[in-house]
C-alpha cells in the first residue's frame, strides 16, 4: 500500500495538534499529581534536588521520633526525682520530730520503733521509686552506669550525652541510717540523720536541675529540627509542586487551542477536497 501524502496546509495543521496532545497530557499530569516535575525527564535538576531535600527531611524526621522518646525517658527521671524529694521531707520531718522528742525525754521512747520503721519504710521507697522512674528500659536516677545518648543530626555528628545519677538510698547515703531510740542520748545520732537528709535534699535538686536543663537542651532541638524539616520540604516543593491554578488556565488554554486546531485541518481538507468537483 503507497503511502497517503498531505498537503503542507494539513501536516502543518496535523503536527500543531500532536504538540497541542503533548502539552495537554503535560498539563493534566501535573493537575493529576500536584507536580510540575513528575520524573527526572521533566526537570532533572529540580527533581534530583528536591529528592536530596525530602531525603534529608526524612531523615530528620525519624530522628525527632528519638529526641521525643529521649524527652520522655528524661521526663521519667524528673518525676521519679520529684517524688524521691517529697519522700526526703517526709523522711526529714520525721527526723526533726524525733529529735525534739530525744530533747525532751530521758526516758524510753515507745514510739522510737514505729518511728525507726516509719523511716525504713521511706528510705526503702526511695530506692524502689529511683527503679521505676524508668523509660525504655532506661531510669537515669538509679545509677551511674545508666546514660542517654541523644542524635542531633543525620550524620551522628551532634548529639547530647546525659550521665544517670544515683538517687537511691545509697546513692543519698542515707541507706541504714535510724533515728535511734529518740531520748536525749541518741540526739548526736538523730542529728546526724537530719544532716544526711538536708544534704540528700540537696543532691535531688542539684540532679533535677541537671534534667531540667537537659530536657530544655533536647526540647529546644527538637523545635529547630522541626523547623528545618519544614524548610527543606517547602523548599523540594517549590522545585517540584505545580501551581494548579495556573496548570488550570493552561489547561483551558490549550482546549481552545485544540479546538482551533481541528477546526484549520478541517477547513485544509475541504479545500483540498474542492479537487473532486472537477470529476462529475
Amino acid at each position: 500500500m503507497s503511502n497517503v501524502t498531505l498537503t503542507s496546509a494539513m501536516n502543518a495543521n496535523l503536527l500543531s495538534l500532536q504538540k497541542t496532545q503533548t502539552l495537554l497530557d503535560q498539563t493534566q499530569l501535573r493537575l493529576s499529581t500536584g507536580l510540575k516535575v513528575n520524573s527526572a525527564l521533566d526537570n532533572p535538576s529540580s527533581y534530583f534536588a528536591a529528592q536530596s531535600l525530602n531525603n534529608r527531611a526524612g531523615d530528620l524526621s525519624n530522628l525527632l521520633d528519638s529526641m521525643g522518646q529521649a524527652i520522655q525517658t528524661v521526663q521519667a527521671g524528673n518525676n521519679g526525682i520529684t517524688s524521691i524529694t517529697s519522700f526526703l521531707q517526709q523522711a526529714l520531718a520525721l527526723a526533726k520530730n524525733a529529735l525534739s522528742t530525744a530533747n525532751a525525754h530521758t526516758g524510753a521512747n515507745t514510739n522510737a520503733v514505729a518511728n525507726n520503721a516509719a523511716f525504713t519504710a521511706i528510705t526503702k521507697q526511695i530506692t524502689n521509686m529511683a527503679g521505676d522512674s524508668s523509660y525504655q528500659g532506661i531510669s537515669l536516677i538509679n545509677g551511674t552506669a545508666s546514660t542517654l545518648k541523644v542524635q542531633f543530626n543525620e550524620t551522628n555528628t551532634h548529639t547530647l550525652t546525659i550521665s544517670g545519677t544515683d538517687d537511691t538510698a545509697t546513692g543519698l547515703s542515707i541507706n541504714g541510717l535510724t533515728l535511734g531510740s529518740n531520748v536525749a542520748g541518741d540526739a548526736g545520732t538523730i542529728q546526724s540523720t537530719i544532716d544526711a537528709l538536708n544534704s540528700a535534699i540537696t543532691k535531688v535538686r542539684n540532679d533535677a536541675s541537671s534534667l531540667a536543663n537537659n530536657l530544655s537542651i533536647i526540647q529546644t532541638r527538637q523545635s529547630f529540627t522541626q523547623d528545618l524539616v519544614n524548610t527543606l520540604q517547602a523548599g523540594a516543593n517549590d522545585l517540584t509542586v505545580a501551581d494548579k491554578n495556573e496548570e488550570g488556565a493552561k489547561l483551558l488554554a490549550l482546549q481552545t487551542t485544540q479546538q482551533l486546531g481541528i477546526t484549520s485541518l478541517s477547513l485544509a481538507s475541504q479545500a483540498n477536497q474542492s479537487i473532486l468537483r472537477l470529476f462529475p
